[in-house]
């Protein structure tokens, strides 16, 4: 073990002053996808001369992912656009234990039935930004639980138990950090590097499947499946990992004040997915457009040269490029066409979110609160006490105040520059 820790180090060493032969590590070194690597020169070497079926795996806990997952997504793409074959496997085996990588407590179990239709959920994403087929580079989707269910408690311990030590396991951060802490570790999850490892071996065996690439975080994961594949089969496979993703303010990817920013329409509209690129950080434009979109690199390099006022053209190309891999051309067309009848023109945008008006009415607070644009009543009243809020341009002090939408009518109601909705009456 020490030996293949060795050469991992050496590796991560050689990658950083080599050049690649191989499409593939070019484009993922150019567009900033790599932070590990093993055995990078071989790994080059290999896709240099043949299909390399590489996979990367999604636990399916929600009905989608959230942008958290896009990079991952987009590794798998650049591998197909470079003449490899994406696998992308979901955990509905893995998902019954949960990873306890960077959690605090154990994840919620969820029924048969609520994975299967996560993964139906997920599939739309990956449906838009890969080719599934039955080709050389075509895309498959597969389920661990398909194997992982088939594994019996005994088969599990005495075939692939006998390559783990306790010591080992112990020391990952996953779980070190975790017992540090004093937060209880299950027996279930401290067995889910012991899984996610076998899927590394039976996708090698089964589909000759020779790289795992995964986030940083899954590193540790990613080395025990190859060092596992090794000693039960002597195969060599290889390991990549992403830089852990985190925008210019040091914020995590993915994560808003208002929530995740989910990948698919159901779960989150398509006008408040372009707006959370359009608004992102002037930091962050080049690399975001490298890591999200297909806009040739030169073209990358002009849009992260603009300055002042004129980096907010490149934020709308960014999201509209985004916007437009994950939703489709018609929302992201949609999308900026509400931007600018929102902010430019003064007016409202058809694409804005909605929210309908009881003949009652609705209190202002309240309102903000339902639509998302605040977390509870008591953050709506200090928004509106510092000025924040505006009803149909006009500035509101109170948040009692009752806001009334005749029948057929509507009112826009506003959260600083960049958060507006239409008030429709019922």
């Amino acid at each position: 073990m020490l030996g293949a820790r060795l050469s991992i180090i050496l590796a991560k060493k050689h990658w950083a002053i080599m050049t690649y032969q191989s499409s593939l590590l070019r484009t993922l070194e150019e567009r900033g996808y790599i932070h590990q690597m093993t055995d990078a020169e071989g790994l080059d070497a290999l896709a240099a001369k043949q299909v390399v079926p590489g996979y990367i795996g999604f636990d399916a806990t929600a009905p989608s992912l959230h942008i958290g997952s896009l990079v991952q997504i987009m590794m798998l793409r650049r591998l197909q656009q470079t003449g490899h074959k994406p696998i992308v496997l979901m955990g509905g085996g893995t998902t019954r234990i949960g990873d306890p990588t960077g959690r605090d407590e154990s994840r919620k179990m969820l029924s048969d039935e609520t994975i299967a239709d996560n993964i139906k959920g997920i599939f739309s994403i990956f449906s838009r930004l890969l080719k599934f087929g039955d080709g050389p580079t075509d895309a498959v989707m597969v389920n661990n639980q398909d194997w992982l269910g088939q594994l019996g408690y005994i088969q599990l311990l005495q075939e692939v138990g006998t390559h783990f030590t306790v010591n080992r396991m112990l020391s990952f951060d996953s779980v070190r950090l975790r017992l540090e802490r004093e937060q209880p570790m299950t027996f279930l999850e401290f067995n889910y590097m012991i899984l996610q490892g076998y899927d590394f071996r039976h996708l090698n065996k089964e589909r000759g499947v020779r790289l795992q690439m995964g986030g940083s975080d899954q590193w540790g994961n990613i080395v025990n499946g190859m060092e596992l594949t090794r000693r039960m089969d002597g195969k060599e496979v290889f390991g990549l990992t992403t830089p852990l993703l985190t925008t210019a303010d040091g914020g995590k990817m993915g994560k808003t004040a208002a929530g995740a920013v989910w990948l698919n329409e159901d779960m989150l509209p398509s006008y408040d997915f372009w707006q959370y690129w359009r608004n992102c950080d002037d930091r962050d434009v080049g690399k975001f457009l490298r890591l999200f979109t297909d806009l040739p690199l030169d073209e990358i390099k002009r849009l992260e040269t603009l300055e002042g006022a004129a980096i907010n053209d490149a934020k709308v190309v960014l999201a509209n490029e985004v916007t437009r891999l994950c939703r489709g051309e018609d929302a992201a067309v949609a999308a900026e066409a509400t931007a600018q009848a929102t902010f430019a023109g003064g007016g409202l945008g058809e694409d804005l979110p909605a929210l309908e008006v009881a003949s009652e009415g609705v209190r202002l607070g309240a309102a903000l609160t339902e639509l998302g644009f605040t977390a509870s009543n008591g953050e709506a009243k200090r928004k509106i006490g510092e000025g924040a809020v505006k009803l149909d341009d006009v500035a509101m002090t109170d948040p009692a105040f009752l806001i009334e939408v005749a029948s057929g009518e509507t009112r826009k109601l506003s959260l600083g520059k960049k958060k507006h909705a239409i008030l429709k009456g019922a």
